[in-house]
């Protein structure tokens, strides 16, 4: 790049000029996106706020999946086809402002906005490396080694910015990486 500074791609703002501001939803703390089950129709951009993904087995064990924060997409597995509903819960877990985009509306901006498209590919693919990164923490650390790096994910540690000052209550049942499968389907 000769001597021009590239400005930092912003998803919402981007979203907007796609005319999808009308599309902005209010989500209330302890209120829920879409549940466990529900029809699988609509992705949504977390603007700001905090939400958890969260599963309940058959048994009704609740746990924890991940943590989101603004930036994150939440229910972007709808986009796979494979299923019709979602396997988990989104809730707020703080208040939340979010772009509600409906599967077609999401399909048609990844073929048409090649940008938007390389936002939301690298978004999925973190994703994927951070529950990879999960699945090595529980098979080779201790509780209390996942637990400490548990909340440094929560607390945002090493990220640019503010601290986020907000981190949700921790349960007995969320003691547990909250991304061990095996804990989350027994």
């Amino acid at each position: 790049m000769s001597g021009t500074k590239r400005t930092l791609f912003d998803p919402a703002r981007f979203l907007e000029a796609a005319g999808v501001t009308h599309r902005m939803v209010q989500v209330k703390a302890g209120h829920v996106f879409f549940s466990q089950g529900g029809l699988a129709d609509a992705i949504f951009f977390l603007d700001s706020g905090r939400a958890k993904l969260t599963v309940v087995s058959k048994r009704g064990k609740e746990a924890t999946v991940t943590m989101l924060a603004p930036g994150d997409f939440i229910g972007e597995e709808s986009l796979a086809g494979g299923t019709e509903l979602h396997d988990a819960t989104a809730t707020a877990v703080t208040p939340c402002k979010a772009l509600k985009l409906s599967r077609r509306e999401m399909v048609l901006l990844l073929h048409e906005q090649h940008e938007f498209s390389d936002i939301f590919l690298k978004f999925v693919l973190l994703r994927g490396v951070r529950t990879r990164e999960d699945l090595i923490d529980q098979l080779f650390n201790n509780s209390e080694k996942r637990l400490a790096r548990t909340l440094l994910i929560m607390a945002e540690f090493g990220k640019p910015g503010e601290p986020e000052s907000m981190i949700p209550p921790v349960t007995q049942d969320d003691r547990h990486h909250p991304l061990s499968r095996q804990q989350v389907y027994e």
